[in-house]
């Protein structure tokens, strides 16, 4: 492909699967696990790290059925049940499925970095990784700096955002701490941009560059 003579490399795909992975609808979930698949085999086909993968959105899909189940127990299972097929699916077209741990407002589930690496743990395929979102690990995380050195050689990839969504720098996160964590854990794989670019980009963007390079 035009990519792969390209200088430019691709770093990930980001999301662009239909249906629902924890839809309590089956064919709904079929779509989704076999979108997944191909999405996986393009990234590994383009030189990406891999697909990132949100599980659910919103609220719980599948139902309360207390006292035997809560939604939350059901989506884990059902959740365990689709990494081990996408795992291996993962393995074999030489990619990786990235889980992304939203923020509390965005899901229910899957909010910390150490919820994710249970997950990565349970499942135990190198098919199987973590992304790491500044935004979200700043609204979630008690300490960004120590939850990166927990998840350490799990996180994959890493998606800079400054407290209010905007480019690093015109927000309060603390990038200094984190980009220390990613240090100390050897990460050496991409972090891309996922912000609003306020103002003028041939002015803000170098700007924002300058600022992070100043703790790496």
């Amino acid at each position: 492909s035009e990519m792969t003579r390209s200088s430019l490399k691709v770093s990930t795909i980001c999301a662009g699967y239909r249906g629902s992975p924890l839809s309590p609808d089956p064919e709904e979930r079929r779509v989704a696990v076999e979108d997944v698949k191909a999405l996986l085999e393009a990234a590994a086909e383009l030189g990406a790290v891999g697909l990132i993968f949100v599980p659910v959105f919103g609220p719980p899909k599948l139902p309360d059925l207390s006292p035997y189940k809560k939604p939350e127990e059901l989506e884990r299972e059902l959740l365990l049940t689709l990494l081990y097929d996408l795992a291996r699916h993962a393995e074999k077209v030489g990619s990786v499925l990235l889980l992304e741990p939203l923020n509390r407002y965005e899901t229910h589930f899957l909010n910390t970095l150490d919820q994710a690496v249970e997950y990565v743990e349970e499942v135990g395929s190198s098919g199987v990784r973590i992304m790491a979102d500044f935004f979200h690990m700043n609204i979630e995380e008690a300490d960004i700096a120590e939850s990166i050195r927990r998840a350490g050689k799990y996180i994959y990839h890493v998606h800079l955002a400054d407290s209010n969504r905007v480019l690093p720098g015109w927000g309060h996160t603390d990038f200094e701490s984190g980009f220390r964590a990613l240090k100390d854990v050897g990460y050496d794989k991409f972090m891309a941009m996922e912000c609003r670019v306020p103002g003028d980009p041939e002015e803000s963007l170098p700007r924002s560059v300058a600022y992070l390079k100043q703790f790496m």
